[in-house]
C-alpha cells in the first residue's frame, strides 16, 4: 500500500484527459503522486482496438507526467454498481490510498459515465468498512470530486481549476488517442468524439470555464455538498 495524492478514474481511456487532463499535468509537475485508473479498455468503441487504446493511454499518461496508469478491465458498455465491480474498485482505492479521487459526473449522455459515477461513489464508501474483506486494510478517500468528460452539465461547478499553463499538455495527451479523435488518416466510421467540431470544442469549453474565473483556461469540478475550507479563498496563502 502506498499513499497517492490523486486517483483519477475514467470509465474509458481518454475520459480523464478530457475532463481533468490539465489538472493532472499541473499536479504531476508540482510533484504530487498521480495515479490514473481506467475502468474499461474501451473495447466496445467504434474506432480502434483495445490494444490500440491501451498503447495510446500509456503514451497519454506519459505526456501528462503521470507515472502509473492501470486498467480495472471491467466490461465496456456493462458498467454497473454491483458487488463484484465495486470490489474491483475498492481494491484499487485501498492499494493507492488517495488523498482525493476524481471521477465522472452525472448526468451524462454516455451510460457508462453515469454508471461509473455511482460505482466509484459507492466503492469509496464501502472501501472504508472493515468488514468488506479484500485482504487489504480499509481506507476511504476523504475527498471525491467529479468531472464531465464532454458534457457541461446544467449546474454550476463547485469550483474551477486554472489550467492556463497546462492546456497545451492536455491537448498533446489527447492527440495520443489517434484512433479516437479527429484524424483524417483513419477510415473507420465517424463518431461523436471523432469530428473536427468535437476537437475544437475542447478548447471552447476550457476557454469558457477559464473566463468564468478570470484566467485563460479552466477545468470545472463538482462536489456533493459544500466544500470545507480552512480560510476563505484569497487568504490561504497569507
Amino acid at each position: 500500500m502506498s499513499q497517492s495524492d490523486i486517483l483519477a478514474f475514467g470509465a474509458h481511456p481518454d475520459d480523464t484527459e478530457l475532463g481533468v487532463g490539465g489538472q493532472l499535468h499541473k499536479a504531476a509537475k508540482r510533484g504530487f503522486k498521480v495515479v490514473m485508473a481506467d475502468l474499461t479498455r474501451g473495447e466496445m468503441g467504434t474506432r480502434g482496438t483495445p490494444e490500440e487504446r491501451a498503447a495510446e493511454a500509456q503514451q497519454s499518461a506519459a505526456l501528462l507526467g503521470v507515472g502509473l496508469r492501470i486498467n480495472a478491465r471491467l466490461p465496456d458498455a456493462g458498467l454497473a454498481n454491483t458487488p463484484e465491480q465495486r470490489d474491483a474498485i475498492i481494491r484499487i482505492i485501498r492499494e493507492h490510498r488517495p488523498r482525493i479521487i476524481l471521477a465522472p459526473m452525472t448526468p451524462d449522455r454516455h451510460p457508462d459515465h453515469e454508471a461509473a459515477h455511482e460505482l466509484i461513489r459507492a466503492a469509496n464508501f464501502y472501501s472504508g468498512l472493515a468488514k468488506v474483506d479484500t485482504g487489504q486494510a480499509p481506507y476511504r478517500a476523504p475527498a471525491v470530486y467529479f468531472y464531465y468528460a464532454y458534457y457541461s452539465g446544467d449546474a454550476l461547478p463547485s469550483f474551477v481549476v486554472d489550467i492556463s499553463g497546462h492546456f497545451d499538455q492536455k491537448l498533446s495527451a489527447l492527440r495520443a488517442y489517434r484512433s479516437q479523435f479527429h484524424n483524417p488518416n483513419r477510415s473507420e466510421p465517424e463518431t461523436f468524439v471523432s469530428t473536427e467540431e468535437f476537437w475544437e470544442d475542447i478548447a471552447t469549453r476550457a476557454l469558457f470555464w477559464g473566463a468564468r474565473i478570470g484566467v485563460r483556461y479552466g477545468e470545472p469540478l463538482y462536489h456533493i455538498g459544500p466544500v470545507g475550507l480552512d480560510l476563505p479563498l484569497g487568504l490561504e496563502g497569507l
